[in-house]
Parts: C-alpha cells; structure tokens; sequence
C-alpha cells in the first residue's frame, strides 16, 4: 500500500471539500457575523494548509491506488470531511461541544439526518447553509466528486468509487471513471437546480429552495426549520419533495439512460420496478390506516402518507406530521420501511432494494430445490444470470447488516432507554435514516446521548453510509499485512 499518496489523495479531497466552506464565508460576512465568518476562514485556511504542505512534500507521488489503498482513503476521506465539516458549528459557538458538532458533520455527510439541535431556527443561516452543503457533497458521494477532479493533479482515482460504491459498479454508463463521475454530477446538479427552481415556484425564498433540495437530492433531510417540512403546510412544496425523494432514491444510472432516451431500461429494471410497488404500496397502507383510523380525508390521507412513504423509504429522513402520533398500522409500515432503503447507486441508504430482491429469489430458488433436488436454478436480475459469488455476498452483507444492528441495540440500550428507542436509533443511524421512535422520533432529537455514545453512533452513520464492509475491512489483521 503506497501511504504517501493515501495521505496525497486525502489531502485532494478535504482541499476540493473546503472549496464549498466560501458560500457560507460570504454570507457570515455580508451579515456581519464575524465570529462566524472567523469560524469559516480558519476552518477554510486550516484546510488548504494542510493539503498544501501534503502536496508540497509529497510532490512527485502520483499513480493509481490498490484495491486496499481505495478502502483507507475512502473512510479516512469521509471521516475527515466530518471533521472538517465540525470546525465552523464548533469555532463559531454555534455548537459549544465538539463532539455535537462532529457528530452533526458526520449526520450531513454521511445523508443521516439525525441531528443534536434543539433550536434549528436559532442558529445563524449561514451555519444552516453549511450543513445541508454537508448533505448534498455526501450525497452523490464526495469520492465521486474528487474522482472527477483527481486527474488534473495526477491522480488516478478508479478504486475511490469502487470501495465507496461497491455494488452495482458505476462503469456501465462509460468504461472511463472519470467520465462516468462528471456525468453522475451532472444528472445530480441538473435535478438539484430543477427542483429549487420547483420550489421557489412555491413560495419558498432561495434559502429554503436550496436548503430543502440540498437535504431532498441527498436523501439527508436537514431542514432549517424546527417543524422540518410541516413548517410550510404546503401540499404543493409536499409534492413536489416527495417526487425528487423518490427520484433520489432511484438508481441514478436509470436517469442518465432517461436522459440518453433509453427508456427500455425502465421496464427491464427488477429493482426499480420493485421500488416503485414498495413506495406505491406502503403508500396506500398508510393511507387506508389514516383515512379509517384517524379521520383524515382521502386527500389528506395520500399527502401525508406518500410524502412520508418516501421519506423514510429512501431514507430522507424529512417529516410532515408526527407519525408517531399515527395508527399503529401506520407506524409497523413505517418501521419496514426502514429495513429496506433506496435503490442501489442513488443517494439512499439502508439495505437497499437490489438486495432484497436477491434475497427474496434466493428464498424462492429454496423451495425449488426442496421439489427438484438435482435441479439447476440459477437467480437472474435484469434478465442476466448472477454469479453465485453475487449472491453469496449479498446475503453476506444482510447477514452482517442485521447482526450489527441487533449488537448496536444491546449498546445503546446501555443509555437506560427503551427498546424501541434503540433499536430505532441503530436502524435510523445504520440505515442513513435520521428520525426513528420513541425518543428519536420525528419531534426529537438525539441531544440527549451521552458524548461516547454520540461517537458510537457517528462511527455506525459512516458505516452504513459505505456500506460497512468499508469500514470494518480496516478492522481486519489481514488487511494491513503486505
């Protein structure tokens, strides 16, 4: 493993993340906030500094990274922007403690949404503004973004995207890397601008249009408002949040055949076929259980449920109401929900669709093989026959997905809350979710943890976000030897 140019390509990303510091620099300034804008400066300073002097004393280092290179780089990446991402909540006093404020990095980078603020609305815009970018960089991928950049300064970066995304692989739209990180970008920034332009039809003043698109394209859910969405009481702003969640929440290789005109891909996608019958399905639940149980009108009913359907489907996190003052029918959908996640190579969390289909002929190939022995039954998806080696990884990743999750509940239990509240907080920090029951749910907040467990849950928020084996494959004695 060549460690100079780990620390190189490291320095590249937390330099290209800094960049993003200037808008809320700027907008401290005109306000004149100067202990905020002397929060961002330093914060903006420190970082070119120190990718700076890697790049001076590590001048001439340059090449492509192993497979092992990728997985370091990739989590010491997404670590690192959570700490830098800390800086300017902490510097500026925003949020006094260090670890709330890192904790609330690694929530907007990691597209988690889980947030320690108390007071959303007390805390100065431009910080605010800080923290949904947080989201919207983590979304598509902040490796993906520094792949496109990494070969101007000599870099090569094809490993960065395949340890941040394992699976599906992102070459399918172009076999060069990094052609295929700029056209990612440009499906990502084209949805952004659409819907902020949607939102500002709206009613919404330019700060709520990007700060609600930001957290809506990442599938993050940081809102500026204390009431998060519900503050507007808008069925239109519902609507249109919800179709760009269930847009984000789609595999984003599927909008640039769209865009290509090849529309064939549609129908012949199992897992976006899939997504779309969970999504319309649980939809329809949730609106009966309303409608019957709680008196809400059909229109009512259908706004509410598909907006929060989507939400925590792909795991956005945003909410319209307080679902845990719901039927209980509604809060079981829900808590399903939270199990399964967006599609492979969108922005949402969780499980992920692909998986559970895999999973579920895998279950039916069983019952096969109890009538027929002898029988060959290979599992397709899209029509194409999956290695084995696929499947048997798939089922590993749910296996170990699962297994975290019930250990990460014992722990949190160790806070003397209740079950429910620790099982939701491992499944709405694992999965990238955000809000969860109980005591995390939709109203509140994760304030209340004691700072070891804040660190515990970042550490499962980044997990999730790169899909766990990522980060525990450094854990691993084998991985460090030569």
């Amino acid at each position: 493993m060549r460690t100079t140019l780990v620390l190189r390509m490291l320095a590249a990303v937390l330099g290209i993340v800094a960049v993003f510091l200037i808008p809320g620099l700027r907008m401290s300034a005109l306000a004149g906030q100067q202990t905020v804008a002397l929060a961002f400066l330093a914060t903006l300073l420190g970082a070119w500094a120190f990718a700076g002097g890697v790049f001076l004393l590590t001048n001439g280092h340059a090449g492509e990274l192993g497979v092992r290179g990728g997985f370091l780089v990739v989590s010491l990446s997404w670590a690192g922007c959570a700490l830098l991402g800390a800086f300017p909540f902490f510097l500026s006093g925003a949020i006094p403690s260090f670890t709330d404020a890192f904790f609330e990095s690694m929530s907007g980078f990691t597209t988690t949404g889980a947030s320690i603020l108390e007071d959303i609305e007390s805390v100065p815009r431009a910080l605010l503004l800080w923290r949904s970018t947080t989201h919207w960089l983590g979304g598509m991928g902040i490796i993906v973004l520094s792949v496109a950049v990494l070969p101007l300064l000599g870099i090569r970066g094809g490993q960065l995207v395949k340890a941040e995304a394992p699976w599906p692989t992102v070459d399918k739209i172009t076999p060069k890397i990094t052609a295929t990180a700029k056209i990612l970008w440009l499906v990502y920034l084209g949805l952004t601008v659409l819907q902020v332009v949607l939102l500002l039809f709206g009613g919404l003043d330019l700060f709520d249009s990007v700060t609600h698109t930001f957290g809506t394209m990442a599938t993050g859910g940081f809102s500026p408002k204390n009431s998060s969405v519900a503050h507007f009481d808008s069925s239109y702003v519902d609507t249109v949040i919800t179709v760009f969640m269930v847009l984000a929440g789609t595999n984003f290789l599927l909008h640039y055949a769209v865009l290509t005109r090849r529309f064939d891909k549609l129908s012949a996608d199992t897992e976006f076929k899939t997504y779309l019958t969970i999504f319309f399905g649980s939809t329809a639940l949730l609106t009966f259980a309303l409608v019957v149980n709680s008196g809400y009108s059909t229109g009512s009913g259908l706004r509410f449920a598909s907006f929060q359907a989507a939400s925590i489907l792909t795991t956005t996190g945003f909410v319209t109401a307080d679902y845990e003052l719901w039927p209980q029918t509604a809060r079981v959908v829900l808590f399903c929900l939270m199990f399964v996640g967006g599609s492979a190579g969108s922005t949402g969390g969780g499980i992920k669709v692909a998986r559970i289909v895999t999973m579920f002929k895998q279950a039916m190939n069983e019952f096969r093989h109890l009538s027929h022995p002898r029988g060959v039954f290979p599992i397709s998806f899209n029509r194409t026959p999956m290695a084995r080696r696929m499947v048997i990884a798939i089922t590993s990743f749910v296996f170990l997905y699962l297994v975290i999750i019930l250990l990460s509940t014992l722990v949190i239990s160790l806070e003397d809350v209740t079950i429910l509240t620790a099982l939701s907080t491992a499944l709405a920090t694992l999965g990238n979710i955000g809000p969860g029951f109980d005591a995390v749910g939709p109203t509140a907040n994760y304030a209340f943890f004691s700072e070891p467990m804040k660190w515990f849950l970042s550490f499962l928020m980044m997990a999730g976000r790169l899909e766990i084996y990522t980060v525990l494959v450094l854990f691993s004695p084998s991985f460090w030897r030569y």
